[in-house]
């Protein structure tokens, strides 16, 4: 990490608790280059820039903040779980001396760090907001200082104690979101779980009743594990399509290096009905494997062996998901896996709500 300037509002405001924005790079600070838009820098001079196109009395009732910039930045298309490790020891680093954090990243890959930050930080007790924007900063009309602007309100709420995105206007669970949209400015969306907050005219409405503040109260009981024992493709994901072979099944999960897998099924948790399928499946699991499942519908839950075609998940070692969001759920899985448990406590954590992701 590169050190943090001030900020004008830091600097003007020295004895005032304030905000640790992170540039990790994403669409918010990209530029025109020669081979298209990339990563631009000097994030933080441009930030007061577009933040000063506010009405006065926004800019005034902003928190204090400080930016720092990593020293590569990046498209979040490149982000790894080395990259979601780096983001939960520096904000745990900087802990204390900061009331709430703001994360600003690319939208690609922004839900996926959201809930792998939150595994890493429960317990939470201040705001950790991610946001980023669909168009560059200085684009005209560009999202980016609306963006900005909310996470900035939120991260200085000390009720609000998770990790949470802003976008568009809304606050939504970080273990809970997924992006819909590739193009539209409410690119995100909270499928199965109700706002934390919303913008509602100018004020920034959090509604406690939503949060984990509540349900974790005291000192936070960060787990940070090694990620490189899940950065090489150590977990997989598997959609199921129509005509999916044994062997295809196999092919991933008979590899040595395959530690978990997240499956998405059919409907509420349906697979062909192929014996075959389910013996690779029951033999991965068998040979120490972590696999869990989820639907391939966005909204809705699966429960698995309620339909004929779902017989035998369950009994083949194959842990039900409920609604969980395929970030929170591949995250999760990554999280249990990085760390020296044993596979019963693994599985036992995974069925467990950790931070309202189930």
């Amino acid at each position: 990490m590169a050190m943090p300037p001030y900020s004008l509002l830091a600097r003007n405001n020295p004895h005032q608790e304030r905000v640790l924005v992170i540039y990790t790079g994403g669409t918010i600070g990209m530029q025109p280059h020669a081979n298209g838009l990339a990563p631009g820098g000097d994030f933080a001079t441009r930030m007061v820039t577009a933040l000063s196109q506010l009405p006065i009395a926004q800019q005034h009732a902003l928190p204090p903040y400080e930016v720092i910039s990593y020293t590569t930045l990046i498209d979040s298309s490149a982000a790894t779980p080395l990259t979601w490790q780096q983001l939960a020891n520096d904000i745990s680093d900087q802990l204390t001396a900061y009331t709430g954090f703001v994360i600003i990243h690319g939208t690609d890959t922004l839900s996926w760090t959201a809930a792998s930050l939150a595994y890493q930080l429960q317990g939470l007790d201040r705001p950790v907001v991610v946001t980023g924007s669909m168009l560059p900063l200085e684009t005209p009309g560009s999202d980016a200082v609306g963006n900005l602007h909310g996470a900035l309100q939120f991260a200085a709420k000390p009720a609000l104690q998770e990790v949470a995105i802003y976008f568009a206007g809304q606050l939504l669970r970080g273990t809970r979101a997924i992006k819909q949209h590739s193009e539209a400015v409410s690119a995100f969306a909270s499928p199965n779980y109700p706002l934390l907050g919303e913008r509602v005219g100018d004020d920034f409405v959090y509604y406690p009743s939503r949060g984990l503040g509540l349900q974790q109260r005291g000192a936070p009981r960060f787990e940070l594990p090694d990620y490189r024992l899940v950065n090489q493709g150590e977990v997989v994901r598997i959609v199921l399509w129509p005509g999916i072979s044994a062997w295809q099944l196999e092919t991933w999960l008979s590899d040595s290096r395959v530690k978990g897998a997240l499956l998405q099924l059919w409907g509420a948790g349906n697979v062909p009905d192929d014996l075959s399928l389910l013996n690779v499946l029951a033999k991965a699991s068998g040979e120490g494997k972590l696999l869990a499942a989820i639907s391939q519908c966005p909204q809705g839950s699966v429960q698995l062996g309620a339909y004929a075609a779902g017989h035998g998940l369950s009994d083949a070692g194959i842990l039900a998901g409920d609604d969980m969001t395929p970030e929170a759920a591949f995250t999760k899985l990554a999280h249990l896996l990085a760390q020296p448990l044993s596979l019963e406590d693994q599985r036992q954590r995974f069925l467990t709500p950790l931070v309202g992701e189930r």
